[in-house]
């Protein structure tokens, strides 16, 4: 049996929230789920205070990274083994 539950956050909180789960590949919902069954696997609140920045060579590959998928470049795979075979080529 599924229950639903309702949480109250502002909305700024939820679009940051939500940003994040995204780089993730999930949505809030689905990360929520993730905490609640880590919560009763563990028997302890999964959370962690400590943020780490990416630091400055990361930062830039990601802003290189955003400007290339921006201007329409890139190309997506379907698999790891299409990834390597480009790599290869």
């Amino acid at each position: 049996m599924t229950v639903s539950y309702a949480v109250r956050v502002d909305e700024a909180t939820r679009d940051r929230a939500a940003e994040v789960a995204r780089n993730y590949g999930l949505d809030l919902a689905t990360a929520t789920r993730a905490f609640w069954t880590q919560m009763a696997r563990t028997g302890s609140i999964p959370l962690s205070f400590n943020y780490e920045e990416p630091n400055e060579a990361s930062l830039e590959a990601i802003r290189e990274a955003e400007e290339i998928f921006a201007n329409g470049g890139g190309r997506r795979f379907e698999s790891v083994d299409e990834l390597v075979e480009a790599l290869e080529a």
